[in-house]
């Protein structure tokens, strides 16, 4: 997908991944919670990697109880899911508030820019909200409330990524177009969601979906701090161009304000 030539109006992002390192926390909360209600299980970097591919908390935990490995263990009704979830989302929160997830570099700084330049600002992720608001408050203290117009969590919708529900919602609260926003995402799911609904996306690599395939993003960056280096973008044919510095497009360099 390339992106529009034309000035964005909003970013969207992601939260796990994207804003922060979160999923190492998410790790150790559920083993946390694991141990509290002595399931016997314990999921270790490799094996929740796989789990990824599973979206919502939830849901990861009802593929694993299905799991070849766990048959013939006592069966977790809804209800008790929920309650394994409830207690690592609050333990989550724990962790997070101790500063356990600082923001990935260059968040804070593309945040402020695009505030200074008029930009509106969302959030579409899988996550739960409790989720979101501890680390917007871990990071931001109290601004974080003001900062975002829009955020949609993963309960919020019917389906969670890779469909795009959490982006059109995400949209429509906006009242903008897919074309009109740029979605800031770290995993396939995430570019297939946002794709579908119409959105660029720019993909921060991050360290549990680093390997993921993300054709058809329109740049992919390590990290925010890389993109904000000064880029230059074809606006003919839609392709990043390198430039001397280093070849990674800046979405706002492309995107100047009026005034700019």
């Amino acid at each position: 997908m390339s992106l529009p030539a034309g000035r964005f109006a909003a970013l969207i992002f992601d939260v796990d991944g994207t804003l922060a390192e979160t999923e190492e926390t998410h790790r150790r909360a559920f083993n946390e919670t694991f141990a509290y209600f002595k399931l016997g299980w314990d999921w270790p970097p490799l094996l929740y990697r796989r789990l990824l591919r599973v979206t919502g908390g939830k849901e990861r935990i009802a593929a694993f109880a299905r799991a070849p490995e766990n048959l013939g263990r006592r069966h977790l009704s809804a209800d008790e899911i929920a309650e394994l979830h409830r207690f690592k989302t609050a333990r989550f929160g724990q962790l997070v508030s101790g500063g356990g997830c600082p923001l990935r570099p260059g968040v804070a700084s593309v945040v402020e820019r695009a505030r200074q330049r008029g930009l509106r600002l969302a959030i579409a992720t899988t996550t739960a909200r409790p989720n979101v608001e501890a680390l917007l408050r871990a990071a931001w203290g109290s601004e974080a409330d003001a900062l975002f117009d829009v955020i949609v969590a993963g309960d919020e919708v019917p389906r969670k990524k890779p469909a795009p529900d959490v982006y059109l919602k995400v949209l429509a609260l906006l009242g903008l177009e897919g074309g009109d926003c740029l979605a800031i995402e770290d995993s396939r799911a995430g570019l297939l969601a946002a794709g579908a609904a119409g959105v660029a996306v720019l993909i921060t690599r991050s360290f549990y979906f680093g390997d993921d395939d993300f054709e058809g993003a329109a740049a992919v960056v390590e990290n925010l701090a890389e993109a904000m280096d000064i880029g230059a973008m074809d606006q003919e044919n839609g392709k990043i161009m390198s430039s001397m510095r280093s070849g990674i497009l800046n979405i706002f360099e492309i995107n100047p304000s009026p005034e700019t």
